[in-house]
């Protein structure tokens, strides 16, 4: 047993209140200090399938209602705050930074221990949203037989800007970061997030100081870290359980408000990943969900319940099969 897996701390009441519990995940130290990630569930396990959420960059678990479509599809729900995000991200930490995507897999094993070994749970679906859909593919890849199915909410597969930013200054930035790792290289527009939030006439609540419409910077070792899976995506991945992508119809501008910001994909590129997804492994299925934001999940109605009623049926008929 790791050490690491040794000083794990018990359940306590999450923020969220209600039914929901956290559970830190101890993952050493480094230059910033001790690390842990934050593993979330819905209470004490009452099924033997499992989903494990992984939000995207600028975010955390918050979104309650998705989460309970699939605890009234009869799964037990877990959510993964990685480090330096949400409720994982410790006083004097560089918000969301690390120089490998690699390095969440600690956390993702330890999870995973969690919820097949602890909570004695037979199947695991991984859903992954943007940035964290890239993290859950490439750790599906890295570990076979650990996932029962794959499902990427709007995945990060490939850096939506211009062929200049994409082949020519990614291996310039990657240059830059081995000297000065944490310089900032760029940012987020805050359209995508005003338009989600409460405050600013959105739908949802959430910690802007967790989840602010500006994010955090963006820094040369990290994106270089982003740009290296998404190479890894475009060589081809042999993740082999079956994998669910979903994305909006359309592309929106990623820049600047727009009418459509949350009826579109105004983050990423619809386009690019349709094209990445088949190369993720041998069964991928590819579904566009209209009218929806970039964040599946929080799209206004209809589209939100459309994408996660498509999820489920999928996720059935893939159980279906399996049990032939």
């Amino acid at each position: 047993m790791s050490a690491a897996r040794e000083r794990r701390r018990a359940w306590e009441p999450d923020i969220l209140a209600g039914p929901w519990e956290a559970r830190s995940i101890p993952l050493g130290s480094d230059a910033e200090g001790p690390l842990d990630a934050v593993l979330v569930r819905a209470g004490a396990p009452a099924s033997t399938r499992a989903v494990l959420y992984l939000h995207g960059f600028v975010d955390y678990f918050f979104q309650t209602a998705m989460a309970q479509s699939f605890i009234d599809a009869g799964y037990d729900f877990y959510a993964l705050d990685l480090r330096k995000h949400g409720r994982a991200l410790r006083p004097g930490q560089t918000p969301n930074y690390v120089t490998e995507l690699a390095d969440y897999a600690t956390e993702l094993d330890e999870a995973e221990h969690i919820i097949r070994v602890e909570d004695e749970h037979t199947e695991l679906v991984v859903l992954g949203h943007s940035t964290g859909g890239l993290v859950a593919s490439l750790w599906a890849h890295a570990r076979p037989g650990r996932v029962t199915a794959l499902v990427l909410n709007s995945p990060w597969l490939d850096l939506n800007e211009s062929w200049f930013h994409r082949v020519l200054l990614t291996p310039v930035v990657a240059a830059f970061s081995r000297v000065s790792p944490r310089t900032v290289v760029g940012g987020l527009a805050e359209h995508y997030g005003r338009a989600l939030h409460r405050e600013s006439g959105g739908e949802w609540d959430y910690d802007l100081t967790w989840k602010p419409h500006a994010g955090f910077p963006v820094r040369a070792a990290w994106f270089s870290a982003v740009r290296r899976g998404h190479a890894r995506v475009a060589r081809g991945l042999d993740i082999a359980c079956p994998v669910l992508v979903c994305t909006s119809d359309a592309t929106g501008d990623n820049h600047a408000a727009h009418a459509a910001v949350l009826s579109t994909d105004s983050v990423l590129s619809v386009e690019q990943i349709h094209a990445r997804a088949p190369r993720l492994g041998r069964d991928v299925t590819v579904v566009e969900v209209p009218g929806g934001a970039h964040d599946l999940a929080l799209s206004p109605e209809p589209a939100r319940t459309q994408y996660l009623n498509l999820v489920h049926h999928w996720l059935e008929r893939r159980s279906a099969t399996r049990s032939r």
